[in-house]
């Protein structure tokens, strides 16, 4: 089930459980993963894209390690809220990640990146750092602002 409701995506999950956040480029995918409480998002790995099935193999052991109950994927929409061949592509990802028999939700993640990247040069990081972080920390984002929907409805 692939919805952009979070009413639905909630009813769809068992209580609790990990969630694992995803931000979709075309060189990386950062991950991100929650408490089963849904209290907290934290950073947690960077996949260096490569063939959807080795993708998709990767997300496989780190769903199954890690007992992941739903998958959040950030959808990249246009300023103005429309899609652009980027959102299309990342519903198609999503599609795609059916064969893992989990929830996903389509997360607006208009403002993701750039908030991270905002925090990370306040933080004073280098350029190189920053692009080591910037995906993971983006998914993170994406993340937290769906546990707190899913927490407040």
């Amino acid at each position: 089930m692939i919805t952009a409701s979070a009413a639905q995506f909630r009813d769809a999950l068992p209580m609790g459980g990990r969630l694992m956040g995803l931000d979709v480029g075309t060189k990386t995918i950062g991950a991100a993963l929650c408490d089963a409480g849904w209290t907290i998002a934290t950073p947690a790995e960077l996949i260096k894209r490569s063939k959807f099935s080795a993708d998709l193999e990767r997300l496989k052991v780190t769903v199954a390690a890690q007992r992941v109950a739903g998958l959040v994927v950030g959808l990249p929409l246009n300023l103005d809220g429309s899609e652009s061949p980027r959102t299309q592509s990342t519903r198609a990802f999503a599609r795609n990640l059916e064969p893992l028999g989990l929830p996903i939700l389509l997360w607006d993640e208009r403002w993701s990146t750039q908030a991270v990247t905002r925090t990370l040069l306040h933080a004073d990081a280098s350029r190189a750092r920053r692009a080591e972080l910037v995906d993971k920390m983006a998914a993170a984002y994406i993340l937290q602002g769906a546990i707190d929907a899913l927490t407040m409805g």
